[in-house]
């Protein structure tokens, strides 16, 4: 008869790494030890093993510890077992069930990276490799209660994402790239956008990119504490690399001075011949925008030579890797010379580098399913399409409800109190503002 085990971390990230179905680093022993240092959650590493010992199945649970001894457990893309198998699923999710409310537990959330619908990059739907509606009845029938197919980031993760199979040629994932992508990555490689991977070192300055991008985009992101503990955790039991993207201003605002000298060479030989043909002029008048374009690019560099001094680095983004998948989990850009396209050309190259590793799968970890033009997230979306990734839909999340009352505090009481506190809080602000300017 099958049992319930804590694992011991070596043994436990071997099985989970190498699943041939469900790895994911949300599941790995990196992933709870970070949760425990920095989410102030318990992490266990359970396994199901036969009476031989070989393990059947596993899973990250997280214990967030509520008020008055309770508390609720999140299985992070968990768990990690044959979902085909419907006796296994049946077997490991009555058993961790049954561990959770030894300890007071209210309910358990999953949400499997499980593939609900997938369409490739011209919008083709693929062929699915397994039958997910089974699985979701499964599920249900276990006493899993589905928590809807949310279609923006409402859920712990999101439930839309796109991935790039990086077992083709790199000539293969390039030509899926869009028009605009090869463009902007040409003219990042042109500017001479100096691609590294940084140390602990270069956390300070991650971070304060990725302030920057939250004031600009509108997101809540973390302080440096935050991303150094992922950093050294991610690095002591798997592996995260920070790609940083600079340029040199100096080489650009010379460069930009010699084609402009050289067009104004041009210019000048053309007005020389007095009147020109038709053809002539047009090129004329081509060459006059070039070079007020050139200006701007010269003014806007030296702008930023003045503030951030010759070398700027414009671009950090962390990737992580885990089993056979690398993700994309956080991108911090500069608020200056966007026109410099770097950041195009560290998606490429951090896209280059997994595929030359032998890594089998690239996640942008996370997009929208709301495709209205008007969704704020919409941009983040076509930025991430255009990288000709498959567009997939997950499962979604599940809540294994374990105590019904104390489940409808936590989700719908709770959450009321907290949003009549906000706003009593605001209206106590606007009342004194309203005060001191009388």
């Amino acid at each position: 008869m099958a049992k319930l085990i804590e694992l011991e971390g070596k043994r436990y990230d071997d099985y989970v790494k190498n699943h041939p179905m469900k790895s994911h680093f949300l599941q790995s022993y990196a992933w709870g030890e970070f949760a425990k240092k920095e989410k102030r959650q318990t992490p266990y590493y359970l396994g199901l093993v036969d009476n031989n010992d070989n393990i059947l199945g596993a899973t990250l649970l997280l214990q967030k510890h509520l008020p008055l001894g309770f508390s609720y457990f999140y299985a992070p893309r968990g768990f990690v077992i044959d979902f085909t198998n419907d006796e296994l699923v049946k077997e490991f999710s009555n058993k961790v069930v049954a561990f959770t409310k030894k300890k007071k537990s209210i309910f358990l959330k999953i949400d499997p990276d499980l593939i609900w619908h997938e369409e490739d990059y011209k919008g083709e739907l693929v062929e699915p490799r397994y039958d997910c509606k089974h699985i979701f009845n499964v599920l249900k029938e276990i006493g899993f209660k589905h928590q809807g197919f949310t279609k923006n980031f409402e859920t712990m993760q999101p439930r839309y994402t796109f991935r790039i199979d990086l077992s083709q040629s790199m000539e293969e994932i390039e030509s899926k790239f869009s028009k605009t992508v090869k463009q902007r990555i040409k003219k990042g490689t042109s500017l001479g956008t100096s691609v590294r991977i940084g140390t602990i070192d270069d956390i300070e300055e991650f971070s304060k990119l990725m302030d920057m991008t939250e004031d600009r985009k509108d997101f809540v992101s973390h302080d440096m504490k935050y991303y150094k503990s992922l950093y050294e955790i991610y690095n002591k039991y798997g592996k995260m690399n920070l790609f940083m993207g600079s340029i040199d201003t100096n080489k650009v605002i010379l460069d930009y001075m010699d084609e402009k000298t050289e067009l104004e060479d041009k210019l000048s030989k053309l007005k020389e011949k007095g009147a020109l043909s038709t053809a002539n002029q047009k090129k004329e008048k081509e060459i006059e925008m070039r070079i007020d374009k050139l200006n701007e690019y010269i003014d806007e560099y030296t702008s930023a030579k003045e503030k951030y001094g010759d070398v700027i680095t414009l671009n950090a983004h962390v990737i992580v890797e885990y089993g056979d998948k690398a993700w994309t989990l956080y991108a911090g850009n500069h608020n200056v010379l966007a026109s410099s396209q770097s950041n195009y050309k560290v998606y490429y190259e951090h896209i280059k580098y997994c595929h030359d590793k032998g890594i089998k799968y690239y996640d942008h970890f996370g997009t929208i399913g709301d495709l209205d033009p008007k969704n704020p997230r919409y941009g983040l979306h076509i930025f991430k399409k255009s990288f000709g990734g498959n567009y997939i839909e997950f499962i979604g999340e599940f809540d294994y409800i374990t105590n019904h009352f104390m489940y409808f505090c936590f989700t719908k009481l709770v959450p009321l109190y907290r949003k009549l506190v906000r706003k009593r809080a605001k209206k106590a602000i606007k009342k004194s503002v309203s005060s001191n300017n009388n």
